[in-house]
């Protein structure tokens, strides 16, 4: 009641601040469908000003207006725009008809200003995001894409260092970095993380696609379809357009809180964690009379974490930690005792009621202490098995966004100056594995019961275009400049480096990276409509800058310390040992610094040309070509092609194909990472394994070639219908994407250890083993893609449009594993390219989804009903015995919306309603760590956080 009255005022006051001159006249009128029934709720806007109103239960509205003559706009979300010239105050009946994404205009695919997306030659995939942000569960544009397309894949990762803040995300199964990302078809710069630890797209760097606000979206264009001849590098699998919203005087206010509700939330002992809250507001304001605009969007997200480990089942303590306990309670550090003086072990061990059997030595005591104590020290210390637990599950997130649109017509004839921008910083928090007592990484006078380090992670993300578009002659001209910039800092908190002993701190500064992208476009066209029987003709050229930088941490979070407190730079040195002779690695534990070392700035340029012809050769065919040449300064040059048409059959049917060529430049990413990390085999055993690159000595030494650039080839082919009496369409397609040279990460080569160079390195690094980016294998990747759309009207101002669509892919090595003869000759070829790595590139994804989505509005109410199929997904070991295979499962979404009010819809609903899990891991693979991961970490189908409950409040005021 209280709202209703607040809105009245609200109104009121408006009318009040008006001049009296706007009440002049008044225009009346009812909005219809095509079958003549009337659609309330409807938004009526005079166009160009702020004057606007609601069609009521009846479809009717009435507006007052200064003069006459105006134009009016009618819109709503599942309806096509319409506007109305007005002249007189004559009633109005004004019809609209269904929002149908396949006959709308696109971007992507085709520089034809006609071109809709089914007479397209190529499949694109029209995702209407202002719409979906009211029923979908999901926020953030990661999630939201892998629930609604199926031929995307993202999901959030766990215990993988600065995977766990940025989600990977691929279009048909192949590379992160094999689809390139536009946004108002500009190029969008890439994240600043590579991923090195064991997720899929291991070895990749891809786009960080949540720093865009979902509420800035006006719709998604995928283009399913290699397109690196007409768009350049990257878009092998397909391109990803982003279109900013444009609505002016209409304020949207979105806020949605939710949280697991699940039987294995809380380390599986049920209820509810991973509490989430999204802020989301957009606004925008004419400029000028020629439909100029500028559009804002703010987003905050704050979001817990959560784990479903159960408890940790494996060893926590030995007899020697009985002892420092005994001696830590007596306020005495053992470590402060010479190599061989063991009196003082001896007398606390005997304090402890430890029987040594009358061991006097150094080797007879650690035989004895090394034994296993767990469960009587657990009980000693009044600890549970679950204290030593890791976070499984998500990280926690704190962040905001900024992204604005803008555009001012400079004159009649589409001249226009154009710009976007966006600002987004957020902080994460996840842990990596627990370090325990029994570990020589534990200092345990500084946590005697061990400890579990966190990575707190700080991204921003900021970008900006500037352009200009507008006719020379009879020929468009569009130049613009497009900057983007990621960076990624590291503060590592609640740890240690064991090799400093009691002079660690606790939290450091562990440095970072950053990449930054600046891109420079000059594109022409020019649509002959008396050639053929319309020819688009475009041509243009594109300069881009990059440049990657990793900054080094402070000295403590790198430095592995001897005894004495030097660093360690070559191997015949020795570190810190703990009581049983082990080393104690050095950098802060869970992600040692980067160290001066890999502290670096490389920048490449490239300058690329290209010409995109699109004819309509007669009514019923259409052929698309073109080609492009591109020169990288670091690697050198490349010409790639693309051929494309459809037929139409008939009106309601068409056949289309296309076949091109692509290419991936390396990113600089892949050429100049190095730094040292703690990986954790398939036991949950750590080594610390440096990365080096690709041109460093460590890699000619073990034969690792060169890098250069991924080529491919891909065919598609398929159709489009529709049945116009049925509502229905149909669009499906299959293709092959041939790639070789494919980029990925290797295995860990272990050094000879005997003070060789290679040795000698590796101590540099802090590491005992070495990894590297090579192009190591070609792939083939197969599929069909479908799409049905239905939409129904059902009368009494009830709609159902029902969705179904499906991918169905696979991808396979092909031929022999594609090495140097220094690597065959010392039988390296299986470290070089792992049986891990081939199943994150074949099998670590769901290669089939489908997706069932079903939208009824009727009146005030509105229900989403969604059934997502994830196929099987193979756990990434390097044991082929271990490679568990998870079977299918299918996840449903439901929602139930009700408008409050005019301008207030409220949403309840949940993301995997009937709280449907994986697989769990099966003991019989050797892939649990021993209670670490009840649900794989390697093979992430849709996720471990179960059922999602939310609730959303939606403000939207005209």
């Amino acid at each position: 009641m209280k709202q209703k009255y607040f809105l009245k005022l609200i109104t009121i006051t408006f009318m009040f601040m008006l001049p009296i001159g706007l009440m002049a006249q008044t225009v009346k009128g009812k909005v219809t469908d095509k079958s003549g029934g009337v659609l309330p709720y409807m938004n009526v806007l005079v166009k160009g000003t702020t004057n606007g109103t609601v069609t009521d239960d009846n479809g009717e509205f009435s507006i007052s207006v200064k003069s006459l003559p105006i134009t009016l706009v009618v819109s709503s979300m599942g309806f096509a725009t319409k506007e109305v010239k007005v002249a007189t105050t004559a009633y109005l009946t004004i019809v609209v008809a269904d929002d149908n994404a396949l006959e709308e205009v696109v971007v992507i695919g085709s520089r034809n200003p006609n071109r809709t997306a089914i007479d397209s030659p190529v499949p694109i995939d029209i995702v209407n995001v202002k719409e979906l942000a009211l029923s979908s569960p999901q926020v953030n544009l990661n999630q939201l894409l892998n629930f609604v397309a199926p031929s995307f894949t993202s999901n959030t990762q766990t215990i993988s260092d600065g995977t766990d803040h940025i989600d990977p995300a691929s279009l048909r199964g192949l590379g992160p970095d094999q689809v390139l990302v536009l946004i108002n078809g500009k190029r969008r710069h890439t994240s600043s993380l590579v991923n090195v630890n064991g997720t899929f797209g291991r070895g990749s760097v891809g786009t960080d696609l949540n720093a865009i606000p979902s509420a800035s979206i006006k719709r998604i264009e995928v283009l399913r379809d290699g397109a690196a001849a007409q768009y350049g590098s990257d878009a092998i699998a397909g391109v990803i357009n982003i279109v900013l919203n444009e609505s002016v005087n209409e304020l949207s206010l979105n806020v949605t809180s939710g949280a697991n509700f699940s039987k294995n939330a809380n380390g599986q002992t049920g209820g509810v964690d991973g509490e989430t809250i999204n802020i989301s507001a957009n606004y925008g304001l004419p400029i000028g009379e020629n439909g100029g605009f500028i559009n804002f969007t703010g987003d905050f997200d704050f979001r817990e974490d959560y784990s479903r480990m159960k408890e940790w089942e494996g060893n926590v303590f030995n007899l020697y930690n009985t002892v420092e306990r005994f001696a830590s309670n007596d306020g005495y550090d053992l470590t402060k005792l010479l190599d061989d003086d063991v009196s003082d072990v001896i007398q606390y061990a005997n304090a402890a009621g430890i029987n040594l059997n009358g061991a006097s030595t150094k080797p007879e005591l650690q035989t004895i202490l090394s034994a296993d104590n767990t469960t009587a020290e657990l009980a000693a210390r009044g600890l549970e098995r679950k204290d030593f637990n890791m976070r499984v599950g998500q990280s926690k997130v704190r962040g905001g966004r900024f992204f604005a649109n803008f555009k001012l017509p400079l004159d009649d004839n589409g001249t226009e100056i154009y710009s976007f921008a966006g600002l987004g910083s957020r902080n994460g928090n996840s842990a990596g594995f627990y370090r325990l007592p029994n570990q020589s990484r534990t200092y345990t006078p500084a946590y005697i019961n061990g400890f579990l380090p966190e990575i707190n992670s700080t991204i921003t993300d900021k970008s900006v275009a500037v352009g200009i578009k507008g006719k020379i002659g009879e020929w468009n001209v569009d130049f613009s400049n497009t900057y983007g910039k990621n960076s990624f800092d590291y503060m590592i908190g609640n740890t240690f480096n064991a090799s400093m002993g009691n002079s660690s701190p606790t939290t450091f500064d562990a440095g970072g990276f950053a990449f930054s992208q600046n891109t420079v476009n000059l594109d022409l066209s020019k649509f002959y409509e008396d050639t053929f029987q319309g020819l688009g003709v475009a041509f243009g050229a594109e300069y881009r800058l990059e440049n990657y930088e990793i900054i080094a941490g402070e000295t403590a979070s790198y430095s592995q310390y001897t005894a004495a407190g030097e660093p360690i730079t070559l191997s015949t040195q020795v570190p810190l040992t703990d009581f049983f002779g082990a080393g104690r690695p050095g950098g802060s534990q869970v992600f040692p610094g980067f160290s001066p070392s890999n502290e670096l700035s490389r920048g490449r340029n490239s300058v690329a040309g290209y010409v995109d012809l699109d004819a309509t050769l007669s009514e019923q065919f259409s052929l698309t070509a073109a080609t492009r040449f591109e020169n990288y300064s670091d690697f050198g040059s490349t010409v790639n092609f693309k051929l494309a048409s459809i037929y139409k059959v008939s009106d309601n049917f068409r056949i289309r194909a296309s076949f091109n060529t692509g290419f991936r430049a390396p990113s600089l990413h892949q050429l100049n990472y190095n730094a040292t990390s703690t990986i954790f085999d398939q036991n949950g055993d750590p080594q610390e394994v440096g990365t080096f690159a690709n041109d460093s000595r460590a890699a000619k030494l073990l034969g690792i070639p060169q890098l250069k650039e991924e080529t491919s080839s891909s065919f598609s082919a398929g159709f489009t219908a529709k049945l116009p009496e049925s509502n229905i369409t149909f669009t499906l397609d299959g293709y092959v994407v041939n790639i070789d040279d494919r980029v990925v990460y290797t295995g860990q080569f272990q050094g000879p250890g005997t003070g060789t160079e290679l040795d000698n390195l590796l101590a540099q690094a802090n590491a005992s083993a070495a990894s590297f980016f090579a192009n190591a294998i070609d792939t083939q990747s197969k599929g069909l893609d479908f799409v049905i759309t239905h939409k129904a009207d059902l009368g009494s101002n009830s709609r159902l449009t029902s969705d179904l669509s499906a991918t169905l892919s696979k991808t396979e090595q092909v031929g022999d594993i594609k090495s140097s003869e220094v690597l065959k000759n010392a039988g390296l070829e299986s470290t070089y390219f792992p049986e891990d790595s081939r199943v994150y590139l074949e099998e670590a994804v769901p290669r089939t989804k489908f997706n069932l989505t079903n939208s009824f509005t009727s009146g005030k109410f509105n229900i989403f009903l969604r059934n997502v199929y994830f196929g099987e997904v193979t756990e990434a070991t390097t044991v082929v015995a271990n490679q568990q295979v998870f079977s299918s499962k299918v996840v449903t979404d439901l929602s139930f919306g009700y408008k409050a009010a005019d301008n207030l819809t409220l949403t309840i609903g949940a993301n995997n309603l009937l709280d449907i899990y994986p697989d769990m891991a099966d003991a019989a693979y050797g892939n649990r760590s021993s209670g670490r991961f009840d649900w794989s970490r390697r093979a992430q189908q849709f996720g471990i956080s179960g059922r999602f409950l939310f609730a959303r409040l939606s403000f939207n005021l005209k």
